[in-house]
């Protein structure tokens, strides 16, 4: 899809189409309209780099991070960015908002900075075949897969825990533990993504240990914010709504709820347990210390970086991998 075929299909003229994608006022509103929704129907990637386009080799791979003040990436974009420079390659970062499209991002990228392969670091978990079209050279998701989505084994490459599975384990931690009032803090329970895959796997825990699933103790934040868990887990203590535990999602949620918990008169763990996922390194220093199952940060880095190579230089095939949690007893869980 060029320029000159947007231009055919509005029935405009190439300058006029160039106008539109350069946001000229000489435009009027029916051909800018006109313009934009093929521009959108198409997935057109217009291509801002004309110097780029005359290289024939790039040593660029390119790193799409969405959600640009989660502290989780810290870690992994350091690991990413050292094996990059040590494999000779050189590190093209893009941070983006959580509501933002990684895949048209990249995508011009790609075109922009001619890139030999792409990391997307956080992301969503349905993919299409269609929307990935749009990508021209190998890629890999870290930290996350296409869970939810239509992409065969064969069509993508991933880097992360099995997100279900360590949540089932968070929980039972805590059922171990003598607690069955169990609430869980999530962003939401059809997103489609990470917080969806931990929620499925506090459902499952819940029910293999004979727990009826009490939506009451189903806190959705709506996000991964740190205060707007704090603010759902402050609505819900406000309520009297009685739990013993609480699982957390995420460390930084955990922390939010904690806050939350205290400003309740609520010690932790004497009057509330709480367990999470992900182990950021801050997590370890509040007080009390919060227990969570760590996800290997550096390592997933690695071989995130590792898989993109041996694809970019035909050695490798697309392939999915999952990589184990360890668990950091910290100090707020209590048996009861």
């Amino acid at each position: 899809m060029t320029i000159k075929d947007i231009a055919r299909l509005c029935g405009v003229s190439i300058s006029t189409v160039s106008r539109v994608l350069n946001n000229r006022p000489d435009v009027s509103e029916e051909n800018r309209r006109r313009v934009l929704a093929v521009v959108q129907s198409t997935n057109y990637i217009p291509n801002n780099s004309a110097r780029d386009l005359v290289k024939t080799k790039s040593d660029a791979i390119g790193l799409v991070v969405r959600g640009v003040s989660n502290p989780f990436y810290t870690h992994i974009i350091r690991a990413i960015e050292e094996k990059i420079t040590a494999a000779g390659f050189t590190m093209v970062m893009q941070q983006i908002g959580t509501s933002d499209d990684e895949v048209k991002c990249g995508a011009m990228m790609e075109r922009d900075k001619r890139l030999r392969g792409i990391i997307f670091l956080g992301g969503r978990s349905d993919y299409s075949p269609a929307e990935l079209a749009a990508i021209n050279v190998p890629f890999v998701c870290c930290s996350y897969a296409n869970h939810y989505g239509t992409l065969a084994e064969n069509a993508y490459s991933s880097v992360s825990i099995a997100d279900e599975a360590e949540a089932f384990r968070a929980v039972k931690e805590l059922y171990d533990n003598g607690h069955r009032r169990i609430a869980a803090l999530i962003s939401r329970s059809d997103d489609h993504a990470i917080s969806q895959l931990r929620y499925q796997g506090y459902v499952k825990a819940l029910r293999q240990h004979g727990i009826e699933l009490d939506e009451e103790l189903v806190i959705s934040a709506g996000t991964f914010d740190i205060y707007d868990s704090y603010r759902a887990v402050e609505r819900k203590l406000r309520d009297d709504v009685d739990f013993t535990a609480i699982f957390s999602i995420a460390d930084n949620m955990a922390i939010g709820a904690m806050r939350a918990l205290r400003e309740a008169g609520k010690k932790i763990p004497g009057d509330c347990s709480v367990i999470a996922i992900d182990g950021l390194e801050v997590s370890e220093y509040i007080d009390p210390p919060l227990a969570t199952l760590c996800q290997p940060m550096e390592e997933m880095g690695r071989r995130s970086v590792e898989i993109l190579l041996e694809l970019i230089e035909g050695r490798g095939e697309n392939r999915q991998e999952t990589l184990p949690t360890t668990y950091r007893t910290g100090a707020s869980v209590r048996s009861i």
